[in-house]
C-alpha cells in the first residue's frame, strides 16, 4: 500500500540525573564526594534508504521513542547513554515541524538527527571546589526534543510524466520501463504513483508516473495536489496529450495552468511534449495535431508516439535524457554560486551571555527567559535541597541577570519564573 504522508509523535531519550553521593571506606579519612554524572538521552536519528517507497509503516506506529540515559552513581560512575533510535526513511523524505522543513533526506544511506537527546546533569562530584568540600549539589537530566512531525515523501525521478487522466502515461512508463502500472480504458486508472528506469543509449533516466490531472487539481480537485509533490523533485516534465483530443490547445494550457497554480518553480521546469496513441490516425491529422501542439506550446520539442508500436518512443527517451543532463548541469553550477563567499556569522561567548530577557509581569513576579538560563532552569533540583537553587541564583548573578530584576524593583522575596519553574530572588 501506498502511502507519502504521515504525522508522528517524536521524543528523544531524557538525560541521565547526576548522583549525590560521598565515599564512605573504612580506611579513607573524609572521604569527598564522589556521585557521577547522569548520561545522555538518545537522539532520534532518521536514515534514508533506497529499499523503502512508502510511509505505510508510521501509520501503524506513529510514536517514535529513544532510550532515556541512566543516572549517575556513586564512585564516579557515569550513567550509560540512552540507544539512539535509527528510523529508516523511503529517499524523498521531508520532515515538518509545526509547518517547518526541518529535514529533506535525498540521498541514500543520509543520516540526520531530528531530534536530540536531552544531556546528563552533572552529579555532586562536578561541584567540588577549595571553598565547597561536600556539596549536595546534583543536576537534573535535561528531558529531550518532544514534538508532534509530519512526514511528507515526494519522488526522486529524473523525469515527471503530467497529463490529463488517460492520456497514455501508464502505457508509456510499462513500455520505456520494468515498471508494471494498471492500465485500462478509464479516467483515474492510475491511483498511485509509480516509479520505472528507462535504459537509453549509454544513460537511464528514472521516470516517476503520477495519477493523471484534471482542473482544479493544484487546489486538490480529483487526486489533485495529493500527488502533484512527486514531480516537484522532478528535472524535466514530459507532457503527454492524447492525440485524439478535440482541443489540443485547451489540454495544454489547462495542464499548464495547473502547474502553475500549484508550484510556479515547477512550471519552469524544462518540457517535453508528446502526442500519444497516434497508432490508429492519419499522417495528415497527426501533423495538425503536431503544429497546434506547437502553437501552444512555444517550441518544436513536441513528439508524436505510439507506446504499443513503439514509434517515436526512442526519440522522445533521447530528448528526455539531453534534457535532464543539462538541467542537472544548471542546478549543480547553481548550487556552487549559492555556496561560495557566504560570510560565516558567529557570536562571541559575551555576546551569547546576554541571550537573556527580562520581564516584569506584576509587582512580585518576574519571568526570566533565555535558552541559556532556561537550561540551567531545567538541570536545577528544585526538590533536592537549597544548594541546588543557590547554585541557579549564582549563576544568575554572574549572568547580570540578578542585577537587572533588581533594577525592575524585584525584592527578595519576589517571585521569579524560568520555564516551569518558580523561586524567590533570594533565600528565604
Amino acid at each position: 500500500m501506498f502511502v507519502d504522508t504521515a504525522k508522528v509523535t517524536i521524543q528523544a531519550g531524557k538525560g541521565g540525573d547526576g548522583a549525590v553521593s560521598f565515599r564512605h571506606e573504612i580506611y579513607v579519612d573524609k572521604g569527598g564526594p564522589d556521585g557521577g554524572d547522569g548520561g545522555r538521552g538518545g537522539d532520534v536519528i532518521f536514515k534514508a534508504t533506497k529499499n523503502l517507497n512508502t510511509l505505510l509503516d508510521f501509520r501503524y506506529k506513529p510514536e517514535l521513542k529513544a532510550k532515556p540515559g541512566q543516572n549517575g552513581a556513586k564512585s564516579n560512575r557515569r550513567g550509560r547513554s540512552g540507544e539512539p533510535l535509527v528510523v529508516k526513511v523511503p529517499m524523498g523524505t521531508v520532515v515538518k515541524r509545526d509547518g517547518k522543513i526541518i529535514a529533506d533526506l535525498t540521498e541514500d544511506d543520509q543520516e540526520i538527527v531530528i531530534a536530540k537527546g536531552g544531556d546528563g546533569g552533572f552529579g555532586n562530584a562536578h561541584f567540588k571546589s577549595s571553598t565547597r568540600q561536600a556539596p549536595k549539589i546534583a543536576e537534573l537530566g535535561e528531558p529531550g526534543d518532544q514534538f508532534e512531525a509530519e512526514l511528507e515523501l515526494k519522488l526522486l525521478a529524473d523525469v515527471g510524466l503530467v497529463g490529463f487522466p488517460n492520456a497514455g502515461k501508464s502505457t508509456f512508463l510499462s513500455v520505456v520501463s520494468n515498471a508494471r502500472p494498471e492500465i485500462a480504458d478509464y479516467a483515474f486508472t492510475t491511483l498511485t504513483p509509480n516509479l520505472g528506469v528507462a535504459d537509453i543509449d549509454d544513460g537511464s533516466l528514472l521516470i516517476a508516473d503520477i495519477p493523471g490531472l484534471i482542473e482544479g487539481a493544484s487546489q486538490g480537485k480529483g487526486l489533485g495536489d495529493a500527488f502533484l509533490r512527486h514531480v516537484e523533485r522532478t528535472s524535466v516534465l514530459l507532457h503527454l496529450i492524447d492525440a485524439y483530443s478535440n482541443d489540443i490547445a485547451n489540454d495544454y494550457k489547462t495542464i499548464r495552468k495547473e502547474l502553475v497554480d500549484y508550484s510556479p518553480e515547477l512550471a519552469e521546469r524544462p518540457e517535453i511534449v508528446a502526442l500519444t496513441k497516434i497508432e490508429g490516425l492519419d499522417d495528415d491529422i497527426i501533423a495538425m495535431q503536431l503544429d497546434a501542439a506547437k502553437a501552444v506550446a512555444g517550441h518544436d520539442a513536441v513528439y508524436a508516439i505510439s507506446s504499443p508500436a513503439g514509434t517515436g518512443i526512442k526519440e522522445v527517451l533521447r530528448a528526455l535524457l539531453t534534457a535532464v543532463r543539462q538541467a542537472r548541469q544548471t542546478e549543480e553550477a547553481a548550487e556552487e554560486d549559492e555556496t561560495s563567499g557566504v560570510p560565516r556569522i558567529t557570536l562571541s561567548g559575551q555576546e551569547l551571555s546576554k541571550a537573556w530577557a527580562v520581564t516584569k509581569l506584576d509587582d512580585d513576579n518576574y519571568r526570566v527567559e533565555g535558552d541559556r538560563i532556561e537550561k540551567f532552569a531545567r538541570r536545577t533540583d528544585f526538590a533536592g535541597g537549597y544548594q541546588n537553587v543557590n547554585r541557579l541564583r549564582d549563576i544568575m548573578k554572574k549572568m547580570g541577570i540578578s542585577h537587572e530584576l533588581r533594577r525592575q524593583g524585584a525584592q527578595g522575596d519576589s517571585i521569579i519564573r524560568i520555564g516551569k519553574d518558580e523561586f524567590t530572588l533570594t533565600e528565604q
